[in-house]
């Protein structure tokens, strides 16, 4: 969100940024033509008064010249000279042979030798010395007149009248140069040099004027555009954050950690001037309503069907033990030996379906499933229990993992361990049999159920019970359970894989 407010703000950052340019560009031309005005004044100020001091120079060096020496022209020349200057000027008239004719009560600066007064013929810089010769000789060369300008002098002569700042001012002739007006110690910055010709001379006026340090107010006044577009973005992003963000990630927690049946009240924890954000809330918590009560509803659904559920089941089961006592009854009744069998035949199953029915009723509220250990323990019991007088010893050992299987494959199982147990029994009274449930050892979802003992073994009168009736409910049985029951005569052994529960 603050890369996108960052990126909408952008053109308006450039936009003043742009401006800010721009205003320092004009500033730095207006800085530019108010520094070629004063050079241009103070080169046309100087030349001037110098063209002024050479004219009274002049006449005074023609005057010497045609009528020799004169204290009252040198007072009034003295005169001349000191009205404008106030910085400690000096002057000096020679003749040919080097007398001094009249002058400055100063000595004569160096810089100019007694030969060379009369070779020079313009004005000439003296950077030793630090000051500027004006020579000037009469017309028949008799006489010259040298006016020397110290740097105090020249700096109020072409001091500008405008306030410039920073600047420097100098006078160049040839390689020669004479510093005038010094600025204050600055670092290195970016500098303007303009420069003026003075007239009528070979000299040239140069005035340079140095931008202001760069200082850190100086910077920020620069990228203030870019301070002001990062700041309108951050500042943007936090009002986005606080109205629009943080709500919608608070209510976004609050959808996050909902549970079916609590009634979701986000709005509590969140204070925001978005209708929109708020509106959300309250649909969630209308929602949140809805769903606690659909659940209780179902819940109490759910605990009706379960009540209804187990009331059935407890009714079979009183229905099967009903028709066992009824079938005993009527065994009880019966004298025929073939009949008692008969009916202990039908209790045996009825028995073996009334203990599914039971384990699995034991089980429903866990949803685990029949357990495979107590439906074959209770089974044998019951098995015994019903068994002929002549196999009321008939043992069965029982050796079974924890396992669980559905109902759907309890009742054939029970089925074939009756039929498999009441085949060793009339077979063989005094047998014994092994019973054994264990998981297959690549697979958890498998078992084997072995049903292992003596009086399975082949024989004549196992082979007539198989083909007369056991043979063919056994494999009705194996085809409900989907597997093949393996029989191993010689052993006595019968096996077959079942599903069991995870």
């Amino acid at each position: 969100m603050f890369l996108i407010l960052t990126l909408a703000l952008l053109p308006l950052g450039l936009i003043a940024l742009v401006a800010s340019l721009q205003a320092i560009r004009t500033t730095d031309l207006e800085k530019e033509a108010l520094l070629r005005v004063a050079v241009t004044q103070s080169a046309r100020k100087l030349s001037a008064d110098l063209t002024s001091d050479r004219t009274a120079l002049m006449l005074t060096a023609n005057s010497f010249a045609v009528s020799g020496p004169d204290r009252a022209m040198c007072a009034r020349l003295s005169i001349f000279l000191a009205s404008h200057d106030r910085g400690g000027g000096r002057y000096y008239i020679y003749d040919r042979g080097g007398r001094r004719l009249c002058g400055s009560p100063q000595p004569e600066p160096d810089g100019l030798a007694p030969e060379r007064r009369f070779s020079v013929r313009a004005m000439h810089l003296l950077p030793r010395s630090q000051f500027l010769v004006n020579p000037v000789q009469s017309r028949d060369g008799t006489v010259v007149a040298l006016a020397y300008y110290p740097r105090a002098y020249l700096e109020a002569i072409t001091s500008p009248a405008g306030a410039l700042p920073n600047r420097q001012i100098s006078l160049r002739q040839g390689r020669d140069s004479l510093v005038i007006t010094q600025p204050s110690s600055l670092p290195q910055s970016r500098s303007t040099t303009l420069s003026a010709r003075l007239d009528p001379s070979d000299m040239i006026l140069t005035m340079t004027m140095r931008d202001p340090p760069v200082t850190l107010v100086r910077m920020l006044s620069l990228f203030l555009p870019l301070v002001m577009w990062f700041a309108a973005a951050a500042i943007g992003w936090f009002v986005v954050n606080r109205l629009l963000i943080r709500p919608l990630v608070l209510l976004r927690r609050s959808v996050a950690t909902y549970h079916p049946g609590e009634v979701l009240e986000p709005m509590r924890r969140i204070r925001t001037p978005a209708q929109e954000i708020v509106a959300l809330g309250d649909t969630f918590r209308e929602i949140s309503e809805d769903v606690a009560t659909h659940e209780a509803e179902m819940a109490e659904s759910l605990e009706t069907q379960r009540k209804l559920t187990r009331e059935v089941h407890h009714r079979v089961k009183n229905n099967l033990q009903i028709i066992a006592s009824l079938i005993n009854l009527h065994a009880r009744s019966a004298h025929d030996a073939e009949a008692v069998e008969a009916y202990a035949t039908i209790q045996r199953r009825v028995d073996a379906l009334s203990v599914v029915h039971r384990n699995h009723y034991a089980e429903l509220e866990e949803h685990r499933g029949v357990g495979v250990r107590s439906l074959i323990s209770e089974l044998s019991a019951s098995l015994r229990a019903t068994a002929p007088a002549e196999a009321r010893r008939f043992g069965i050992q029982i050796d079974s993992d924890n396992l669980h299987i559905s109902q759907d494959v309890a009742v054939p199982v029970a089925f074939l361990l009756t039929e498999l147990v009441e085949l060793a029994m009339l077979s063989n009274p005094r047998a014994t049999m092994h019973i054994s449930v264990q998981l297959e050892d690549d697979r958890e979802d498998r078992a084997v159920l072995r049903i292992a003992s003596p009086a399975l073994r082949a024989s004549q009168e196992m082979s007539e019970r198989l083909e007369d009736r056991y043979g063919r409910v056994l494999t009705g049985l194996s085809r409900q359970l989907r597997a093949p029951l393996e029989h191993d005569s010689e052993a006595g052994d019968y096996a077959i894989a079942i599903t069991v529960l995870p």
